[in-house]
């Protein structure tokens, strides 16, 4: 990273049309450790690789409820979550007070996505550094949804965000048309596989460092305990590894103002319209 005269203040634009300080918040994300999200027809899965500060410290919680019915992971500065985190259960709480039903998901996406975009315009705020994969399950299906510090949001099929996450959506994308009507066990090997494709050879997934949450049709959002999770691993254990921590394209790579200009963090995998997002019932 380097500074320039440009990137002292969030509303400073460059000569090339950039917002400096949004794209180091998307930095924040890329440097994360992975998270993968993919849905069936009948659930939604989000899987987290956890990370530990050190030797003497607890593995950092990646997956967290929101409600009954959705649930998000995160990749980037943890402090930032919090502060969405609490934003999202306070929108949910007053929706179902006032309306006697759960808020459905595409409408907290679409309020949190306008509460994002105020920190990209104002002097006084900073975008928030992290990503989020929200998960959630409505009388419209599974939903897997993306949020960005520059406040874009998408509706996705599968997604993976965070350091190396490349490999896991390249693997998403192969395995796309196979995930639409398989059972929740199938559903949660595949995100394990493609989580451990963002991972180096020497290092393997274990009930201490992975996460697993869902949530699904007459289910409510669950996140597995260690016990609960080896199953799972034990399910793709022996199988031959593809990823090996293959250096990733990053999404917004920061470069000189008379460098390229970087594109927007579109996800690789296939999504749905991103205008849907903003339906509301």
């Amino acid at each position: 990273m380097f500074r320039n005269q440009y990137d002292s203040d969030v509303t400073v634009w460059s000569p090339q049309g950039r917002l400096h300080q949004v794209e180091y918040a998307m930095e924040a994300v890329n440097l994360g450790s992975a998270t993968v999200g993919l849905k069936s027809n009948s659930h939604a899965v989000l899987i987290a690789l956890k990370r530990a500060s050190s030797e003497l410290s607890a593995y950092q919680k990646k997956i967290i409820n929101i409600d009954d019915h959705i649930g998000i992971t995160i990749s980037g500065l943890t402090a930032d979550a919090r502060i969405l985190t609490r934003y999202m259960r306070a929108e949910c709480l007053n929706h179902k007070y006032t309306h006697d039903t759960y808020l459905p998901l595409n409408r907290l996406i679409s309020t949190l996505g306008n509460k994002m975009q105020i920190c990209t315009q104002r002097y006084d705020r900073r975008p928030y550094g992290v990503g989020l994969l929200v998960a959630g399950f409505d009388e419209k299906g599974s939903h897997i949804y993306q949020t960005c510090p520059s406040a874009n949001y998408y509706d996705c099929k599968a997604m993976s965000i965070g350091a190396r996450s490349q490999s896991a959506r390249t693997y998403l994308e192969k395995h796309l048309d196979q995930l639409v009507n398989i059972s929740l066990d199938e559903l949660v090997k595949h995100g394990l596989r493609a989580l451990r494709d963002t991972l180096p050879p020497e290092v393997d997934l274990s009930t201490k460092n992975v996460s697993i949450g869902f949530v699904g049709k007459e289910q409510q959002f669950k996140i597995l305990d260690e016990e609960e999770t080896a199953p799972y691993l034990k399910l793709i254990e022996g199988e031959e590894r593809r990823g090996g921590g293959q250096a990733d394209r990053p999404l917004a790579p920061l470069r000189d103002d008379e460098g390229e200009e970087p594109q927007d963090p579109s996800p690789a995998v296939a999504m749905e319209a991103a205008e849907h997002a903003m339906d509301t019932d």
